[in-house]
């Protein structure tokens, strides 16, 4: 028997199997029937299906456990507010200011702390405070700024990009060290910490930049 991504995707929407016990049921029903043997007739569009399932339970799940605590228990502000001084200059300094920020709300084109931020602007409003610097204001565009780094040379304060909506480079946050980046994730969401080694975001990587606080192709403030 088919089952539709297009016949199913509504009726799991409407359960939501991260909120209901009904929904965490059909996605562990499907989830098994992922891992069963398949006959010849296997629907491809439920393997599309499971997989997506699979990662964006992974994501929810298992992603931001140090973020999620702090946020949670208020401890961010007194935990983090040396990091400044501790980071130093340069753009080390932007992951001071990043880890200051933990716990604001992700809005949807958000640029201040008041707001809130999306990927992007928490980006943009780090490099102003920290260096400065006046960045583009999407994540394409920063994309192109500074030079390349490869993954085994990043640095504090460099920004790392992710594929999070089928496009390159849709997804921004900085890195603070120890395979750990500070992002802006999604609406409902806070400003919070993720490990990159986590398979939603290794398998979502695509480049990382750091920026040349020198450069003529960015604006001073």
């Amino acid at each position: 028997m088919r089952a539709p991504k297009a016949l199913l995707s509504p009726l799991l929407t409407r359960l939501n199997p991260f909120k209901s016990p009904l929904g965490t049921a059909v996605l562990s029903v499907l989830l098994l029937a992922g891992c069963a043997s398949q006959g010849p007739n296997q629907s491809a569009e439920l393997n599309e299906l499971l997989s997506d399932l699979r990662s964006d339970y992974a994501y929810r799940t298992q992603s931001d456990p140090l973020g999620a605590y702090l946020a949670n228990r208020g401890l961010t502000d007194r935990t983090f507010s040396y990091a400044r001084d501790e980071l130093g200059r340069g753009t080390h300094s932007m992951a001071g200011e990043a880890l200051n920020l933990l716990g604001v709300k992700y809005t949807f084109g958000g640029e201040d702390p008041s707001s809130g931020f999306d990927c992007s602007g928490l980006v943009g409003y780090v490099a102003e405070q920290s260096l400065g610097l006046k960045l583009p204001r999407s994540s394409a565009e920063l994309a192109s700024m500074g030079s390349s780094v490869a993954r085994d040379e990043l640095k504090q304060g460099d920004l790392v990009f992710f594929n999070t909506r089928g496009a390159r480079f849709s997804h921004v946050g900085i890195y603070i060290g120890d395979n750990k980046f500070v992002h802006a994730p999604r609406t409902g969401a806070v400003v919070r910490i993720e490990d990159m080694r986590i398979g939603y975001w290794q398998q979502r990587f695509n480049g990382a930049r750091r920026l040349d606080v020198d450069s003529t192709h960015i604006a001073r403030r």
